[in-house]
C-alpha cells in the first residue's frame, strides 16, 4: 500500500513550490546538460542561462543542436549556449566530447546527466554492443562523468559553498524492476527475452544507483550527487510508443517546462547543496528511491563494471 501511495504521489504531485524565478544569479558558473536540444533538457538551459550561466549543449545532432541554441538565444534575450558533440550511444564520442571539453574549460560547476532513450526496439544497441538503454542513460553517462571528475571537483574548489554538482536524471519507471541483470547490460540471449520497458526500467534504476555510487565516492570532495524522477512529461521521449501506448500515456502528462524544475532545484538551489546522495521527485521534493538503489554492495558492482567496460576506450 505504501508503495502505491508513493507511485501516485509522483504520478499526481501537488502544486511546485519552486519555481525558475527562485534560481541564484549564476554569472561565472559553467554548465553542462545533456540532451538540451529538446525536450526538458531545452527547458533546463534556458533557465539556465535566462540566470547567466555559460551552458554547454551537449548532443549528438549538431544541426539539431543549432537550432535549439538559436531559438534559446531569442527567448532568452541573447544568452548564447554552447554546442559540444556527444553521443552517448558511442564510448568513443564521450570520450572525445570531453577532452574538447576540457580542452576548453578548467571548471565544470553543475552537470546535468538529462539525455536518455526510452523503449527503443530491444534489437537496437550502442556502438560497442550494449543494450541501446542501458549503454547509453547509464554507461555513456558513467563515462562522460568520470572523465569530467577533474573539472568537477575544480568547480568545487572555485565555489563559494565548495561544492560542484551533479544531476542525474531518472524516471519512475526506476520502481518498475527489483535489482538489475547484468547479464543483459550487453547483447545476449538473457536481454532479447526482456520487454523494452523493463530495459527501460533497469536502465533507470541503473541512473540512481551510479548517483548514489557517485555521492559515497566523492561526496567528501566537495561532489553532490543526486538523481530524480523528473516527472510524466510531454516530449520526443516517447518517440518509440505505439499509438496506444502514446494515448494512455498522454492522459497524465504534465507540459514539459514541469519536468526541469525538480532537476533545476537539485542543480542550482542552495537547498540543493545538502541533497548530496537523495532522490527526488516532481516537483522538487526529497522521495524515496527503489530499495535496491539502497544496496551498498550493487553500487559497488555496478561501479567496478562500469570501468571495466570503459577501461581501454
Amino acid at each position: 500500500m505504501g508503495a502505491l501511495l508513493s507511485t501516485l504521489d509522483e504520478a499526481f504531485p501537488p502544486k511546485p513550490q519552486f519555481s525558475v524565478d527562485d534560481i541564484p544569479d549564476l554569472s561565472g558558473k559553467v554548465v553542462i546538460v545533456t540532451g538540451a536540444n529538446t525536450g526538458i533538457g531545452k527547458e533546463t538551459a534556458k533557465a539556465l542561462l535566462a540566470h547567466n550561466a555559460k551552458v554547454y549543449i551537449a548532443a549528438r545532432n549538431k544541426e539539431k543542436a543549432k537550432r535549439a541554441i538559436a531559438e534559446l538565444k531569442k527567448e532568452t534575450g541573447n544568452a548564447q549556449a554552447h554546442f559540444l558533440k556527444l553521443d552517448l550511444s558511442d564510448l568513443s564520442s564521450v570520450k572525445r566530447a570531453a577532452e574538447e571539453f576540457l580542452s576548453k574549460e578548467k571548471e565544470l560547476h553543475i552537470l546535468f546527466n538529462n539525455a536518455g532513450v526510452m523503449v527503443p526496439p530491444v534489437e537496437k544497441l550502442t556502438t560497442q554492443g550494449y543494450d541501446l538503454q542501458f549503454g547509453t542513460n547509464v554507461l555513456g553517462h558513467f563515462y562522460f562523468t568520470k572523465l569530467l571528475l577533474p573539472s568537477l571537483l575544480a568547480g568545487a574548489k572555485s565555489s563559494s559553498d565548495g561544492k560542484a554538482r551533479v544531476v542525474n536524471t531518472s524516471s519512475s519507471a526506476s520502481n518498475m524492476v527489483s535489482g538489475l541483470d547484468f547479464n543483459t547490460f550487453k547483447d545476449s540471449p538473457a536481454r532479447k527475452k526482456k520487454l523494452a520497458w523493463i530495459l527501460y526500467g533497469q536502465s533507470k534504476l541503473g541512473n540512481v544507483v551510479f548517483a548514489r555510487e557517485l555521492a559515497r565516492r566523492y561526496g567528501d570532495q566537495g561532489i553532490v550527487s543526486t538523481s530524480l524522477n523528473p516527472g510524466n512529461l510531454k516530449s520526443d521521449l516517447q518517440r518509440h510508443l505505439s499509438w496506444i501506448e502514446t494515448f494512455f500515456t498522454q492522459l497524465v502528462l504534465y507540459p514539459t517546462p514541469y519536468g526541469a524544475l525538480t532537476q533545476l532545484y537539485a542543480g542550482t538551489s542552495r537547498e540543493g547543496a545538502d541533497l548530496n546522495g537523495e532522490y527526488l521527485i516532481p516537483w522538487a521534493r526529497i522521495g524515496h528511491a527503489n530499495p535496491a538503489a539502497e544496496d551498498r554492495k550493487l553500487g559497488e558492482e555496478l561501479w567496478k563494471w562500469m570501468e571495466e567496460q570503459v577501461a581501454h576506450v
